[in-house]
């Protein structure tokens, strides 16, 4: 059993549901965050939840609190302003008051940051998503504007379409461009579990695909 609790947001989504059981086979503690608990099909002594929403410090604070590390798969609410760049503020502010340094978290290939060389499709893709969802999209830009103005060792996830399975493919990685149109959610949670005792991709934004995607 892994001693110090990890924090996630967004452990219910089509992302954080596999991240969680990629933390509990590698027997992690989880302090979970959910609206109502209730409603959660989980029951494992490994998991202890926190009933707050993600946009409420004192939630967020409680949640935190005797963790090393976050992670975020926070999902935006239908019809609600943006909440990427609130919800990382109010996680940031939450970190630097209780000492927790490492903040791993989940974004879209949309995002740029001054090190893309995107290709064609990538920055196709980045497009539609401004066109189609301009406003979340242009919020996952300002959260990580947020991320690289800190002094946090944080790392923000590019993901192309994410497949809900069981099974996990080979996950490559760019600093760069998205090297694939597909990612496992088994592999991404794999990939994450993997990096949490890692600082390769401190205060970066890498893209991850999976291999003959």
């Amino acid at each position: 059993m892994q001693n110090t609790p990890i924090a996630i947001i967004g452990g219910t989504g089509k992302a954080g549901k596999y991240i969680v059981k990629q933390l509990l086979q590698h027997q992690y503690q989880i302090k979970f965050l959910h609206r109502d608990p209730s409603s959660v099909p989980i029951n494992n002594p490994l998991i202890e939840f926190v009933t707050g929403d993600a946009r409420n410090p004192k939630a967020i604070a409680e949640l935190l609190s005797g963790c090393g590390v976050v992670i975020s798969a926070v999902g935006q609410p239908a019809g609600e302003p943006p909440i990427f760049s609130q919800t990382t503020q109010i996680i940031l502010d939450a970190m630097q008051e209780l000492g927790v340094s490492r903040y791993i978290s989940l974004t879209g290939l949309n995002v740029d940051t001054p090190f893309d060389t995107k290709s064609a499709k990538t920055k196709f893709g980045t497009d539609w998503m401004y066109q189609n969802y301009p406003k979340t999209t242009a919020d996952k830009q300002v959260e990580y504007d947020v991320l690289s103005a800190r002094n946090v060792d944080w790392t923000l996830i590019r993901l192309p379409m994410i497949q809900q399975t069981d099974e996990l493919p080979e996950v490559i990685t760019s600093l760069e461009d998205c090297p694939g149109d597909f990612i496992s959610a088994s592999s991404l949670g794999k990939w994450i579990v993997d990096q949490l005792g890692s600082s390769s991709f401190s205060k970066k934004a890498p893209f991850l695909a999976n291999t003959g995607s």
